[in-house]
């Protein structure tokens, strides 16, 4: 063992020397207005050691504050969703698209709810006249389209909230109750097994052809879905260590789901949400096409149903509905999918 090394060890087997500091010399000048520099040091270096020790100011306000944190996960959220320009541009847009809804019947010429059925003015193309031109009866076809626009739109978020609200629900009893996972087991499997249509029609035949008929039966079915994924995702959290904490702390199963589960669910149901709304609407043209809703209520599957015959000939009775339905897929998409990314706390900063 070389000598340094030796000497090494010695100094770390010698015996910890406790200072005897005689605390009414210590200096008590405050540091800040003490000198700093080479004329510091020296000055310092000539000090009695025991003076060369202070002691560090204690504020319990102070130390409390050492593990705030001024976080607000909605706060985030949003300052997370307002670096998507994109995503704002296409919200602007839909809010744009709807409140036009209201708008373009007041500027119109005609009332869609009093037109009058003339076939001399049938099929007339879009003019300074009429602006999206007349259809097969020779109606104003900008008062149609507009209105059936503002009957979907409300259609769709309607049911898509209904069947989100009670999917979630049902979603977390499903996923945290283990004793009702198999009763909803057989339920989902019994009802999932059919296809909606065949509810659906049976429901028109039976009850009614009525747009608030379909709307609460679009509801009653279309939350399978929504309560299975919640479910699976509920499956993955409730065993997890702050759960059990809560739990052996006598915590109830209802905030347990609300404060310590759901917020991890918020982006998922935001892409559910946002991606079920243009499918309601794809569905309610399959329910128009069909003849399963009242064809009194305009809506943009009644227009699209009536000029699949007339496209060939006439393509705008077909053009002016679908491009609304294509902008109100596309905004809600990406819309959809930019709040849910700011909503899944892994992207918080």
């Amino acid at each position: 063992m070389s000598r340094k090394r030796q000497k090494t060890v010695q100094e770390m087997e010698q015996p910890v020397v406790k200072l005897d500091v005689d605390y009414s010399t210590v200096d008590t000048e405050p540091a800040k207005e003490r000198p700093y520099g080479r004329e510091y040091t020296q000055a310092r270096s000539k000090m009695p050691e025991k003076q060369l020790f202070e002691f560090a100011e204690y504020h319990p306000q102070e130390a409390e504050r050492i593990g705030y944190s001024n976080y607000s996960y909605w706060k985030s959220v949003w300052n997370n969703f307002f670096q998507r320009k994109l995503a704002i541009v296409m919200g602007v847009v839909f809010i744009v698209l709807f409140v036009f809804t209201f708008i373009a019947p007041v500027i119109s010429k005609f009332d869609v709810n009093n037109l009058r059925i003339d076939n001399d003015l049938a099929f007339i193309s879009p003019n300074g006249e009429y602006w999206f031109g007349t259809d097969n009866l020779g109606r104003d076809y900008w008062s149609q389209v507009w209105s059936a626009t503002r009957t979907s739109i409300i259609l769709s978020v309607s049911v898509s909230i209904g069947q989100i609200f009670v999917g979630v629900v049902i979603g977390l009893v499903w996923g945290y109750v283990r004793k009702l996972d198999r009763f909803f087991t057989e339920l989902y499997n019994f009802i999932d097994n059919i296809p909606t249509i065949i509810y659906m029609t049976l429901i028109a035949l039976m009850v009614g052809k009525s747009t608030f008929i379909m709307g609460v039966s679009l509801i009653a079915f279309y939350w399978l879905g929504t309560a299975r994924n919640i479910r699976n995702l509920v499956f993955m959290y409730r065993d997890r260590e702050y759960n059990l904490a809560s739990r052996c702390l006598g915590t109830g199963i209802r905030r347990i789901l609300v404060k310590n589960i759901f917020p991890y669910l918020v982006s998922v149901i935001i892409l559910r949400l946002a991606l079920s709304i243009p499918g309601i609407i794809a569905f309610e043209t399959t329910l128009s096409y069909l003849g399963l809703l009242d064809s009194s209520t305009p809506s943009l599957g009644i227009l699209l149903r009536n000029a699949r015959s007339y496209f060939l000939q006439f393509p705008y009775l077909l053009i002016c509905p679908a491009a609304i339905v294509s902008l109100i897929t596309v905004t809600f998409y990406l819309v959809g999918n930019a709040f849910s990314d700011a909503c899944d706390p892994r992207n918080h900063v």
